[in-house]
């Protein structure tokens, strides 16, 4: 492993193997192998930085462990965390296009790590990391290729879907606080009816 000091965000594995990710941590990590660094080319390396940069400012891994949380807690939200990957990797995809300046850099770029990284074997990476190779990259470097306008309008639905999950969660808290209240209550009348027989 390589890196510039301890301070450094960037640490690079020295492994052929075309691999990224946003680790988080204080402070948070961006890990990318040797063999990504040689797929791409020094402009495609920034937007993949931008990307992974965009991740840790963002804290997504945050959004991304409070959806498994509930995923867990209540099984019909398991149905939300892909669409939630999906959206934080386009959060990052259009953060790293404004850094650069360049929307098609970025699509190239991220479609370019993302075919490098199918070469690689099953990455051994944490659950939570979040990558630009991950999710439905077509979809995203289409996205990228559509525009700005286009890009703030199809936003609209995700922030939708995120105000619906915190509603869920929200219901499923109050839900389950009442439903332990009324198992203490319940829990008490029947100590009380034993005591006094």
């Amino acid at each position: 492993m390589l890196a510039a000091d301890s301070r450094s965000e960037l640490v690079v594995l020295q492994e052929e193997h075309p691999d990224a990710y946003a680790l988080p941590g204080r402070p948070g990590r961006i890990v990318i192998t040797s063999g990504m660094l040689g797929a791409l080319t020094a402009e495609e390396r920034e937007v993949l930085l931008a990307h992974e940069r965009a991740h840790l400012k963002g804290h997504h891994h945050l959004l991304v462990a409070m959806a498994e949380l509930a995923a867990h807690c209540h099984p019909g939200l398991r149905a939300v965390r892909e669409p939630l990957r999906y959206a934080l990797e386009r959060c990052a995809d259009e953060s790293a296009a404004r850094a650069v300046g360049d929307r098609r850099l970025a699509a190239r770029a991220i479609a370019r790590a993302a075919l490098a990284a199918r070469t690689s074997p099953d990455r051994d990476r944490p659950g939570f990391a979040l990558a630009a190779t991950t999710g439905p990259v077509p979809r995203r470097v289409a996205a990228l290729l559509d525009g700005p306008a286009r890009a703030r309008a199809r936003r609209a639905p995700h922030r939708l879907a995120a105000v619906t999950l915190l509603a869920c969660l929200v219901v499923s808290a109050g839900a389950s606080l009442q439903a332990a209240e009324d198992l203490h209550s319940g829990i008490e009348i029947a100590q009380g009816e034993t005591g006094e027989e």
